[in-house]
């Protein structure tokens, strides 16, 4: 019987051990990966990704991305383009500007590039710019205080005026405007034979008078008892001589258009004359006795 317990107890005892061996390693699908598989392991979002180098070049966008071949192709076309930009807006330009040296000679290439397609209905200038050089003189007849008279020489207010814009930065409206723009009034306002058109006609006139009479003021100034009696505008027209290049033809001789002699009056003459003036018409108009 104690043989028999101990046998017993000999096999509780070895049943209860720790497993040994092969059977101290667990199989199946609960096993732990060994190996090169533990090291294959994911690492899920722990792994950080590899930090980009610096020192590499940027990346080439545009035409600077094309392969030399295709950079030669894309700069030609560019070329191409601009050169018919340009073009167009020549012969645009040519065909709306006015009549010059260059539309003459080569009208017909400017015709067959506009039309039909580019056919334009306007002008680059209204009116068509001034082709001419003209030049507005005054004289004046003064009487002195015995009653005798003098004629001035012509004074050329046009060529004082461009003197005194020459090399002017900020020349004065005046000077550039005011005589051009009052002999246009004058010419636009009476016809062939000086003679006024209507109403505007008489106040060309008016104006035209006090203005040359305020100039004649600085280059003859009168002495006591002297008066503007009368005063004569006249216009020395030349035309524009085209360059040496161009076969254009062009009568280079002054065409002169001289108006008659104007009687001065009190209204005519500037207001630091006026009074004088008056009492010199008032004087003349009593036979001379003050």
């Amino acid at each position: 019987m104690d043989r028999h317990d101990k046998d017993v107890g000999g096999e509780s005892a070895g049943s209860d051990a720790a497993p040994t061996g092969s059977d101290a390693v667990p199989t199946g699908p609960d096993a732990a990966p060994t190996g090169s598989g533990a090291a294959s392991a994911p690492t899920g979002s722990a792994a950080a990704p590899a930090p980009a180098d610096s020192g590499a070049a940027p990346a080439r966008t545009g035409i600077a991305a094309l392969s030399r071949r295709s950079q030669v192709v894309a700069a030609l076309v560019l070329a191409v383009v601009v050169a018919t930009v340009c073009v167009h807006v020549g012969m645009v330009f040519l065909h709306v500007a006015p009549s010059n040296t260059v539309s003459k000679e080569h009208g017909r290439t400017v015709d067959d590039w506009i039309y039909p397609e580019f056919e334009q209905n306007w002008k680059l200038f209204a009116p068509n710019p001034l082709q001419q050089n003209v030049a507005v003189q005054v004289r004046a007849q003064i009487r002195t205080a015995d009653g005798a008279g003098r004629t001035t020489r012509w004074y050329d207010l046009s060529a004082q005026d461009g003197a005194a814009i020459d090399h002017n930065l900020l020349p004065s409206h005046t000077q550039q405007n005011e005589l051009r723009r009052g002999w246009d009034f004058f010419v636009s306002t009476h016809d062939a034979q000086n003679r006024p058109t209507g109403l505007r006609g008489e106040l060309s006139e008016r104006y035209i008078r006090r203005m040359v009479l305020l100039r004649l003021h600085r280059h003859e100034p009168l002495a006591r008892g002297e008066a503007f009696d009368q005063v004569q505008v006249r216009s020395r027209t030349t035309a524009v001589q085209p360059p040496e290049w161009s076969d254009e033809k062009i009568n280079g001789k002054p065409v002169l258009r001289v108006l008659p002699w104007w009687s001065v009056t009190p209204g005519d003459l500037p207001l630091a004359g006026a009074d004088r003036a008056r009492r010199d018409v008032a004087v003349a108009q009593n036979g001379g006795v003050r």
